[in-house]
């Protein structure tokens, strides 16, 4: 679902809300759901607080690894994460979407966590920052293929849950 120039995506799991915060808040949690089905991730850093950076890399059995951070801006357990996701190079600086040049540098992030009778209701919303009318352009042409990525991620995160 697409709400003006922003991503939205809401997805319910059968798990406490806590438990569900701690697994998009920890390392140890993230590195084994996060990322399109297929990638293995590698954490390089983990500084889950305002101002503190999660830098990783998604490895592909085939084709390049991707590096990737995320810019904390907001961390209010349990019921808020807010984030500015950027590719980047493996120090950690911000770099153009090794896909396109036309997908914007950063997107704001912001992933709400509801309690609901023992089950934990996601709501992401992604709206690039700074961006050209190119880059929104191109950016909501990608809203299916977002979609798509983050169901895979987000059925993992299910199974993880399940695990844990």
């Amino acid at each position: 679902m697409s709400e003006n120039n922003e991503l939205v995506i809401t997805r319910e799991f059968a798990a406490p809300r806590d438990l569900v915060f701690k697994v998009w808040s920890e390392a140890e949690h993230l590195k084994n759901w996060w990322g399109p089905k297929g990638s293995k991730l590698e954490v390089a850093r983990m500084d889950f607080r305002p101002g503190g950076v999660f830098h990783f890399k998604l490895m592909y059995p085939e084709g390049p690894d991707m590096w990737a951070r995320f810019a904390y801006l907001v961390a209010e357990s349990p019921e808020r994460i807010v984030y500015v996701s950027s590719f980047s190079d493996p120090e950690g600086q911000i770099v153009r979407a090794p896909f396109s040049d036309m997908f914007p540098l950063e997107i704001r992030n912001e992933v709400l966590f509801t309690e609901a009778k023992g089950k934990t209701i996601i709501t992401l919303t992604g709206t690039p920052i700074n961006m050209s009318v190119e880059e929104m352009d191109f950016y909501k042409g990608m809203f299916d293929s977002m979609n798509h990525g983050f169901r895979g991620t987000f059925d993992q995160l299910a199974e993880y849950l399940e695990e844990v």
